[in-house]
């Protein structure tokens, strides 16, 4: 650990047993980093008592001065922060992403307000409602709106006043029946906002209150026999519960609940959040977080939940998590569920978050491949702690039959994709019967050898198609006789032929990846395709070995026949040192006599 500051010194001498926020800052007086704590003595002596890794390490060495604020509560604590972190931004925390990129509906602050999509939000006293995760889901609504509510789209500032000495005309929109005319007077400012409230509780996922009071005043025309009034509340009222019955329904028992669910991907955390009302999803969003330092998913779900409850604005009594949350966060109830509906809309979320992650691999791998593949290599690079990125990846594979027809075969994969020029096969040629490490070190020093008489470039890391034994004994190949010094690693698999696990140093220690994680992905596509590639060269060796063998000489043998025989007795000497009742219990009689003459004349 390095030397700290002495006004860091006396500082955590003196830091409370409170809960609170801190601020580091570096050398210039630079606000660095913002942390909460339920301790803030405990929190903060922590980043100082102890030996930190990776970038927490880095800024530890970069801490000259702290500064804190102590709160009443943890909540208080997590809001705190949260402002903290929009208003300075340092350069160590995490930055939710910029929700200007997504449609919001906005009614705005006008004495006839309009309702309409945006994607910008401005502090003028108008209405947000979002983010939407599309602008096709957001127009579907507004859509819904349109046919349910004649409400203005014009852009003309129309006031009060203005309307009552006659300065507007009506436009198009009111000729088409899609407006009630205020700009005329021709629906009271009274009557037009009652439809603005309408329009309001809709978006906000409060159908029944609407539909219920369209019921009533369907029943209340009905009632005056004003049959027209009321078939026009019916059509609107069909509009709205076919809407709502679209909708995803999970169980009219959960009301007004928020939920919260991740997928996490080593440098990346993936957020989904729901809100439920009346039984039905009516809002889902989810967006990316990425690592600054080592934080848990705890510390990241709990800045999500925060921003995005501020974000949102709409008091709930309950919100469903997939973990326990170590802030308390007030009167709110936290629920993590063990069965039920409950499960299932957490497992729902938990399933959006994942498509969200899929979707945006994709449109990365498609819009900019090269930047995609250099992001998995660096995640590659720091899981093993490589000096490198890892562009040039060399893997090996044995094959062979009871240790005939011995094969090998290498695949190269350049900044994450196969290079097929640089694919190579090898014939065994040193050793006999079945000794994979034997073969391995056989094609290792051919291979690399070769590299080095030639001046040619070496791998950045090599992998083995196998455990600890075959990273040992290309070690003592690359190491001990070539005297070189290239990263190796091993992919083991399960009992199902599946990659397992990444190995690497030595001794070698388990690496942990997520089996769902884009560096996983790439070194299961390099042992499949290395795999591929030398069982491939392997059967065309066999089916040649066929062909050629002493068998094809015999008379009356055809390749079926040999290759019975060299499945069961493995070799040509084998069928040579076979017993006439032996060849009789594979081929019969008749063929086994051809063969026993053949070979004992």
């Amino acid at each position: 650990m390095p030397e700290l500051p002495e006004i860091v010194k006396q500082k955590l001498a003196v830091l409370p047993n409170k809960p609170g926020v801190y601020r580091y800052f570096d050398k210039n007086g630079e606000l660095i980093y913002v942390g909460k704590a339920k301790n803030l003595k405990r929190r903060v002596s922590s980043y100082f008592n102890k030996e930190q890794f990776g970038k927490t390490r880095v800024l530890v060495s970069k801490i000259v001065d702290l500064e804190y604020s102590i709160v009443d509560s943890e909540s208080e604590a997590l809001l705190l922060e949260n402002t903290m972190i929009k208003q300075y931004k340092p350069r160590y925390n995490i930055m939710l992403k910029d929700d200007k990129t997504y449609p919001w509906i906005c009614i705005k602050k006008e004495a006839f307000p309009r309702v309409f999509l945006t994607r910008r939000k401005v502090n003028d006293g108008s209405e947000y409602f979002g983010p939407y995760p599309s602008v096709r889901t957001a127009h579907i609504l507004l859509d819904l709106l349109s046919q349910i509510y004649k409400v203005r789209s014009c852009r003309t500032p129309l006031t009060e006043i203005g309307v009552s000495k006659g300065k507007y005309k009506v436009c198009l929109d009111y000729h088409i029946h899609k407006c009630n005319g205020p700009c005329e007077g021709l629906i009271s400012k009274m009557d037009y906002n009652a439809m603005i409230a309408e329009i309001r509780e809709i978006i906000k996922g409060n159908m029944s209150v609407v539909l219920r009071g369209m019921k009533m005043q369907m029943m209340d025309y009905a009632s005056r026999m004003e049959f027209e009034e009321a078939q026009l509340i019916k059509e609107k009222y069909e509009l709205l519960e076919d809407y709502r019955s679209r909708s995803t329904v999970v169980s009219q028992s959960i009301h007004n609940v928020e939920v919260f669910s991740y997928v996490d991907d080593e440098e990346t955390f993936y957020v989904n959040y729901m809100k439920v009302k009346d039984g039905a999803v009516v809002q889902s969003h989810s967006f990316e977080m990425k690592r600054r330092l080592e934080e848990t998913p705890e510390e990241l779900l709990l800045l999500a939940i925060t921003e995005l409850r501020q974000q949102f604005a709409e008091p709930v009594t309950e919100i469903i998590v997939p973990m326990k949350l170590d802030y308390a966060l007030g009167e709110l109830l936290v629920t993590i569920p063990q069965r039920g509906d409950k499960l299932k809309l957490l497992d729902l979320s938990r399933r959006n978050a994942m498509q969200y992650k899929i979707d945006l691999e994709k449109q990365r791998s498609l819009v900019d491949p090269e930047r995609h593949q250099k992001r998995v290599l660096n995640q590659l690079k720091d899981a093993l702690q490589l000096e490198k990125i890892p562009e040039v990846i060399e893997c090996f594979d044995n094959s062979n039959f009871q240790g005939d027809y011995a094969v090998a075969g290498m695949v190269q994969f350049v900044n994450g994709k196969p290079n097929k020029s640089g694919y190579r096969h090898f014939n065994i040629k040193t050793v006999e019967g079945p000794d994979d490490y034997a073969s391995m070190k056989e094609v290792v020093r051919r291979r690399y050898s070769r590299l080095l008489e030639e001046g040619k470039p070496l791998p950045n890391l090599i992998i083995t198609d196998g455990g600890k034994g075959q990273m040992e004994v290309v070690r003592q190949v690359i190491q001990d006789e070539l005297h070189v010094d290239i990263p190796i690693a091993g992919l083991a698999k399960d009992d199902h032929h599946r990659t397992n696990e990444l190995l690497f140093g030595f001794p070698p220690r388990v690496v942990g990846l997520k089996p769902n994680s884009e560096v996983f992905r790439l070194l299961a596509h390099i042992q499949d395709e290395v795999h591929r590639f030398a069982i491939t060269f392997h059967r065309k060796k066999f089916e040649k070995g066929f062909v050629h063998s002493e068998l094809a000489d015999i008379k009356g043998i055809g390749k079926k026949t040999a290759e019975k025989l060299l499945l069961e007795l493995k070799s040509v000497k084998g069928i040579k040192e076979a017993s006439i009742e032996r060849l009789t219990g594979i081929i019969g009689s008749a063929k086994a006599q051809i063969i026993f003459a053949y070979f004992h004349s």
